[in-house]
């Protein structure tokens, strides 16, 4: 156990001289006394600067490194404190470690690597640690990759949302790159100043160069994206356009069932009393018919919307005006923006309340939606990157606060994943 070259090299130890390896005969852990060579000695903990000598600190301390096969193994040495200029008193910094935490850097790397790969349970059950520690890593190897690599740098085209991680109207605002795929920014909260924080770190520089913003019709967005990114032009996503669309229809359908005979039929059997019969019941059972593409219904579906096409024709009428809409995003460009138009004049002159609100809710948004008909964008990458920052807040449930999630996410979906140690 004196071969001092095997244990850096298994330890991962740099710049550093190993004095001596012994088992802790307490709990049968490998003890590897260290100390930082002469490059690294005598540094602060924060700035690395070189600094002269205060005391002797709290003497020897230990941090854990990863594991010898089934056996725990920790790094020891002298903790003194040095006088820096800038931050006074402070303790060593040491190669092995980041400054004031219990864990060495390849055991850091690890534990993040596995918490974006693995679930909560192994990840705790291998490195026997608690999820908490889990959280406190993650934040750190985070902040370590924010650090040397700037994620907002050559950003053009951005997709913004929001999306709930706790209940309590818990939310955190969502910045994709559409160029790259990556996320690229995650921040607490869903009003304007919790956006401005965003294009506060962005800086009005390179605010000026986005082109093109994706979003829903959230008024804070549009508000904070007029202010600050003067030069981009705002997209409207395609996906919530046509759900304004599926709302209005649903609104005809409800008409449609109340109107229909058969609604809330009186039985003699008492668990079916006021349930629908007849006509109502079949409209009750076309809804999910009426919502889906054309291309994803079964035959079944086919047939219903060819029922209510006979028994409803105004129904039907809103059933084509959704699609109508949906085929606008579909055509896209020039072509889309002439379906538009034509769109609206059928809406207008439908008669049915919903859609003829829906129409003026349209051209108040129009210059946002040829945007989008002319550059293609949608919020379909970002409605993919919250889905997995969903499954992401299962795995983070237990963290206290948004930042570990938000450095979770960050090390999931970003640009920068976290790298097994020893790797390349």
């Amino acid at each position: 156990m004196l071969n001092t070259k095997v244990w850096e090299k298994a330890c991962g130890l740099t710049r550093t001289v190993v004095e001596g390896v012994r088992v802790d005969d307490t709990d049968g852990s490998i003890v590897v006394s260290a100390r930082p060579d002469a490059r690294a000695r005598g540094r602060c903990g924060h700035c690395h600067r070189r600094s002269p000598r205060y005391d002797r600190g709290d003497g020897r301390r230990r941090w854990r490194a990863l594991d010898a096969g089934t056996t725990k193994v920790f790094i020891e040495a002298d903790a003194p404190r040095v006088r820096c200029r800038t931050h006074g008193p402070t303790v060593v910094a040491v190669p092995w470690a980041r400054h004031g935490v219990g864990h060495t850097r390849d055991f850091d790397d690890l534990a993040a690597w596995l918490a974006v790969r693995t679930s909560k349970s192994a990840t705790c059950e291998l490195l026997r640690v608690a999820w908490r520690t889990i959280g406190a890593i993650v934040t750190r190897v985070n902040a370590d990759v924010e650090a040397r690599v700037d994620r907002l740098d050559g950003l053009r085209r951005i997709g913004i949302d929001e999306i709930s991680y706790k209940r309590g109207h818990r939310y955190l605002i969502v910045v994709v790159d559409h160029d790259t795929g990556h996320l690229v920014w995650v921040g607490p909260g869903r009003t304007d100043a919790d956006l401005e924080v965003f294009f506060d770190e962005l800086g009005n520089e390179r605010a000026a160069e986005l082109t093109h913003i994706s979003a829903d019709m959230a008024g804070w967005i549009a508000r904070v994206v007029a202010k600050r990114a003067p030069n981009a032009v705002r997209c409207a996503d395609a996906f919530h356009v046509v759900a304004w669309a599926i709302e209005a229809l649903d609104v005809e359908r409800r008409r449609a069932w109340n109107q229909a005979s058969g609604r809330n039929a009186i039985t003699t059997v008492m668990s079916q009393r006021g349930r629908a019969r007849g006509t109502s019941l079949g409209i009750a059972r076309a809804r999910y018919a009426l919502w889906k593409n054309p291309g994803d219904l079964t035959e079944n579906q086919r047939a219903q919307l060819d029922w209510i096409a006979k028994i409803d024709p105004r129904l039907h009428r809103a059933y084509l005006l959704k699609e109508g809409l949906r085929f606008v995003f579909a055509v896209k460009g020039d072509a889309g923006k002439h379906a538009l138009d034509r769109w609206l004049s059928w809406a207008r002159r439908s008669r049915m309340p919903a859609f003829v609100e829906l129409a003026r809710k349209i051209v108040k948004h129009r210059v946002a939606i040829d945007h989008a008909l002319d550059s293609g964008l949608s919020n379909a990458l970002i409605e993919s990157t919250n889905t997995k920052i969903r499954l992401l807040t299962r795995i983070a449930f237990g963290f206290h606060g948004p930042e570990p999630l938000i450095a979770l996410a960050l090390l999931a979906l970003g640009s920068h994943p976290p790298a097994l140690p020893g790797r390349t």
